[in-house]
């Protein structure tokens, strides 16, 4: 049972505690890639448009409205008058140029989302209320730039832009971060100067745990009151504790392992001490067919997951794809022997196959410590490979470890993934030989360093491609393209398992209608935190207004997980786009409380 106690209070009023099982990679918002480092992010700085929470289709945010010139080529936001720092200093078009600029001129700057300016010609704020985007090339993403706006009072006197941030942060979002202590926590409090009127919550916590055993403990104790990333067990466990609601979320998560197939930085050097023997891709395909997906969703996940297909989750109906019968590696361990045999893999008298320079195949995969899934899946990969004469070493490490690592290059084979984006550019980037660091590891987010001009060509086309239909099917030829090169392998895409203590809060806005608390691709969730008897949940509708006379909390979408086509953006069937007398205006899909996501 969960102790019957209220949300916390503390001398300043109500506390949110979020048990959190992933160590934050940064709170620097130009370096920060994780999903628990962007996370809080988001609920500290405010983007020029934000996803709704009803369905993900692109609502204004500090910029309040936008017009693009007839060639597509030049965008004009006008920002939202009045919004100020959590400092109480005015926010103006001058602090998103300022930003922009940074990541533009400054290659460490351009860490997390340089793909997003990459094409971008010019950035200016003719006055405090004006932004104009040059662009290069016409640009799709524009209405969906994931890109936090920092303070250029604070920001422009930082001599170290990839350095750590002085606290308190300066923000403007809905809470603002006030301490950081690494591998333990990160404290929030609210921000009286939020646009939208400030939250509920005066503070939020994320208190780190180094597993989700140890989250669970906290959560029934009393200790947090918010947990994600349960595992099968946890969760059908806590069914019978009537002090907890529970969520099962279609996610927007993909799980996968990545072969180094030859990491490089962005100008081609190789680094790292990756097996050489992982640049010939019928090894790579070869282990791709060894993986068994559906194991993994029944055995790993128990259930809770989908089995793998293509690179962008099927969350995402418009991207979704999936290789063609005549195309697809089924599961096949007979089959993987025999390419390998073919590919000139002989096998050794202790069942290792020799490489082609008759060294032993030995690759090392990299697992986060503490992390049941890679824990769980460890074995039977390992076991897999063994089966066709490649022998894999298990290395647990911690999530700063192996972010180092993967970074570096310094591995064959590793347990990542991602939450994608409803417009899918970000996570498409991560695969171009342009998302490589650059010799200090800084610069691009590398994920399997993948290098393919065939991809990269790709990869332009979508960017400048601004016909939804013709842009998905170029975005499906990249993840085929994916699929044929095997720099990674999908291992399936996990359900968002997530609980809270019913007797402190009420309940939590989802994004989309029937998705998750956490992990959001936004702040709605933290910032419609609903103590106990402040009801009810906000429902956030056109432009984030709260529609709500009732809510849709978690216990209801627990019931039914699926989702009925993420709205994406600016993309097709999803967020309409109108060119009337040259001035662009979105068009809500749904406009009402019932009609989510």
């Amino acid at each position: 049972m969960v102790p019957s106690n209220a949300a916390a209070s503390g001398q300043d009023g109500k506390i949110l505690r979020i048990g959190v099982t992933q160590e934050v990679d940064s709170l620097n918002p130009f370096i920060s890639i994780t999903r628990t480092g962007t996370d809080i992010l988001r609920a500290n700085f405010d983007y020029l448009t934000v996803y709704s929470q009803q369905d993900y289709s692109v609502e204004p945010s500090l910029a309040e409205k936008w017009e693009t010139s007839s060639d597509n080529l030049t965008w004009t936001f006008t920002i939202r008058k009045g919004v100020k720092w959590s400092d109480g200093k005015p926010l103006t078009a001058k602090d998103a140029a300022f930003t922009f600029k940074k990541m533009m001129d400054d290659e460490t700057a351009a860490t997390a989302n340089g793909s997003y300016v990459a094409q971008f010609e010019s950035v200016e704020a003719p006055d405090d209320n004006t932004l104009v985007v040059k662009t290069k090339v016409p640009q799709s993403t524009m209405l969906g730039l994931d890109v936090p706006i920092v303070p250029e009072h604070i920001w422009s006197k930082v001599t170290d832009i990839g350095a750590e941030p002085a606290f308190p942060m300066v923000g403007s979002g809905p809470y603002y971060v006030t301490d950081f202590k690494e591998a333990q926590y990160t404290k929030m409090k609210a921000n009286e100067n939020y646009w939208r009127g400030a939250p509920k919550v005066d503070e939020v916590h994320f208190i780190y745990y180094r597993n989700s055993d140890a989250a669970v403990t906290a959560l029934q104790s009393g200790q947090v009151d918010l947990v994600n990333r349960l595992t099968p067990t946890q969760f059908d466990a806590l069914k019978n504790n009537p002090e907890v609601a529970l969520n099962n979320a279609q996610n927007r998560r993909f799980n996968e392992i990545v072969l180094n197939s030859g990491a490089a930085t962005n100008d081609g050097t190789p680094i790292g001490d990756g097996n050489p023997a992982l640049k010939d891709v019928k090894l790579r395909q070869a282990i791709a067919q060894a993986i068994d997906s559906k194991t993994l969703v029944d055995k790993v996940w128990g259930g809770y997951a989908t089995e793998a297909a293509g690179y962008i989750p099927p969350a995402f109906k418009d991207y979704k794809w999936a290789p063609s019968a005549d195309k697809k590696r089924e599961f096949d361990l007979d089959a993987a022997n025999k390419a390998l045999d073919a590919a000139g893999y002989k096998k050794g008298q202790d069942g290792i196959r020799l490489d082609k320079e008759g060294k032993p195949l030995n690759l090392r995969l990299l697992a986060h410590a503490e992390n049941v899934v890679d824990e769980n899946a460890g074995p039977f990969i390992k076991g897999w490979l063994a089966e066709v004469g490649i022998n894999i070493t298990l290395v647990p490490m911690s999530d700063t470890q192996i972010n180092e690592a993967t970074t570096r290059g310094e591995f064959d084979l590793a347990f990542s993934g991602w939450n994608a984006n409803p417009d899918p550019d970000y996570i498409l980037s991560l695969q171009t030989c342009a998302n490589r660091p650059n010799a200090e590891g800084k610069g691009g987010t590398p994920d399997s360093f993948f290098c393919d001009k065939t991809y990269d060509d790709l990869y332009a086309k979508q960017l400048s491609e601004l016909d939804p239909a013709k842009r998905a099917d170029i975005v499906k030829k990249m993840q085929a393209r994916i699929y044929d090169q095997v720099p990674l392998v999908i291992l399936g895409y996990e359900n968002a398992l997530e609980a809270y203590n019913k007797s402190a809060f009420e309940g939590f806005p989802l994004q989309p209608a029937k998705g998750v608390i956490m992990n959001q691709q936004g702040y709605w969730g933290y910032y419609g935190a609903t103590p106990a008897g402040q009801g009810p949940v906000p429902v956030f509708g056109a432009n984030g207004e709260n529609t709500a006379s009732g809510a849709d909390t978690t216990e209801a979408a627990a019931s039914d997980s699926s989702n009925t086509g993420l709205i994406l953006g600016i993309v097709g069937g999803v967020v309409v786009l109108l060119l009337v007398g040259g001035l662009l205006v979105t068009r809500n899909r749904r406009k009402t409380a019932d009609d989510r996501e």
